[in-house]
């Protein structure tokens, strides 16, 4: 199955805003052209601020001194682009000089203007205005001298005014106010979403560390977003259903271990009874693989449902005792049994019968894939570690890690359950410590166990 991929909430919502605020300002863009063209406000204020523009070029005097406009290439597109468009011109002497058709609203208002400097004439917007025309006023120097221009175009509005007005409101408004609100939206925004996230990325941090020793623990929810505090809630509920049945497997598993040594026990007694022979030496070791296997899963289930009580113990001392009890096993099939000790005792800090349970299971492992030849060595070092060594076929690199998960055996056609490397690991790890597993040159394989030093003892 193809997973899709994962969707960012921070661009997600980056792009989402910048649609939004474009949507926004191109809603605006319409409503201010819309208005403006209606009343005539901006269509034609561009054509009058540009025909200003282009008669402060072309006004002149003539021999007579009165007013002139020279045949600039400004003024002639300025008349086939604006047919409709007219203007006054009148100078302090009141000399005037006139283009086109100036509504009669207009024609005698500029002597009455004289005192002021610009001026925007149009209608009040409850009027008609769309239809009536407007004109702009204003004193400029040329090289005519200081003159008045009062110009205007016709009210009506066409294409070519509404993209003069489109071009000025983006110019002027849309790109001054976009910019800065994308740059914004992509600086802020993830700052945002990072610091109302931040509870959410606590939670995520509490879940990575829940494990199957730690199931009990569950999300806070106190600093995450009201919007995801329903996901928060929904994992605890999945991890009270899971503790709950996790719970009662274990129950039954412990209930199935204790049932089992009551018939496992009289068998053996049973087996015991029998002749000697080739068939009661294999019977009493299927029942001896049989015991082995429920003592680990009441030595998984005591590690899970209960926290070791160290005390002072020796390595060395734990190593020979264990050796003892286990050597007439490995004679039996075939092996040599030997102890080694780099020092005549190493004290750490442990759990007597679970580090014994875990050595144990390191020998019984040595004697069914050691290949039945060979040396099996018990070695304490002085690194505060305890390793078992075979001369068997050892184990690909590839599997160090996988022989130590339950249920796994490095041979399925063989024998066993794949429990016992699995318990010494959990053992070494509520030890502190850690178990590694080497090919030695000889052939066969190493398992260490290497432990924490003892604490110092407060007093002297």
């Amino acid at each position: 199955m193809i997973s899709s991929p994962v969707r960012s909430l921070t661009r997600t919502l980056i792009w989402r805003l910048i649609a939004f605020q474009i949507a926004g300002l191109v809603l605006i863009l319409v409503l201010v052209v819309g208005t403006l063209s209606a009343t005539g406000l901006l269509v034609n204020l561009e054509t009058e601020d540009e025909t200003i523009a282009i008669l402060q070029e072309a006004l002149a005097r003539d021999e007579n001194n009165g007013l002139l406009l020279r045949p600039t290439p400004a003024l002639a597109d300025l008349r086939s682009k604006v047919p409709d468009h007219w203007f006054i011109v009148r100078d302090q002497n009141g000399q005037r000089l006139a283009e086109g058709q100036p509504p009669s609203v207009f024609a005698r208002i500029g002597a009455s203007l004289d005192e002021i400097g610009q001026a925007r004439l149009g209608w009040n917007m409850a009027d008609d205005s769309s239809s009536r025309p407007t004109a702009r006023m204003k004193w400029i120097d040329t090289q005519a001298g200081r003159v008045q221009i009062l110009t205007g175009s016709g009210p009506q509005v066409t294409p070519h005014k509404i993209l003069m007005a489109t071009s000025l409101v983006i110019s002027s408004l849309i790109l001054p106010s976009l910019v800065p609100l994308i740059i914004a939206t992509i600086v802020v925004t993830p700052v945002v979403i990072r610091r109302a996230l931040a509870g959410l990325s606590e939670a995520a941090a509490q879940a990575r560390d829940i494990d199957i020793n730690q199931l009990h623990t569950r999300l806070s929810a106190d600093a995450v977003p009201s919007e995801a505090a329903p996901l928060v809630q929904a994992i605890n509920d999945a991890l009270d259903r899971l503790e709950r049945e996790y719970e009662g497997q274990q129950r039954f598993l412990m209930a199935a271990a204790h049932e089992l040594r009551t018939p496992i026990a009289v068998l053996q007694v049973r087996l015991e009874s029998l002749a000697e022979g080739a068939v009661k030496d294999r019977l009493l070791e299927a029942l001896n693989r049989l015991a082995n296997l429920a003592g680990q899963l009441l030595d998984i289930q005591r590690l899970s449902q209960s926290a070791p009580e160290f005390a002072r113990i020796d390595l060395v001392d734990l190593a020979r005792r264990v050796a003892s009890d286990l050597a007439p096993l490995a004679i039996a099939a075939g092996y040599e049994p030997a102890l080694e000790s780099d020092v005549d005792e190493m004290p750490i800090d442990g759990d007597q019968s679970s580090l014994e349970r875990a050595l144990t299971n390191l020998i019984q492992n040595a004697i069914q894939h050691g290949g039945r030849r060979g040396t099996i060595t018990i070695t304490v070092g002085s690194d505060y570690s305890i390793s078992v060594t075979d001369e068997g076929d050892g184990v690909p690199a590839e599997r160090n890690e996988d022989i130590f998960k339950p249920f796994h055996r490095l041979h399925p056609q063989r024998s066993g359950a794949g429990l016992g490397l699995h318990l010494v690991r959990e053992i070494v790890r509520r030890h502190g410590g850690r178990i590694t597993v080497i090919n030695v040159p000889h052939g066969g394989a190493c398992f260490r166990m290497t432990f924490r030093p003892p604490r110092q003892s407060a007093s002297r």
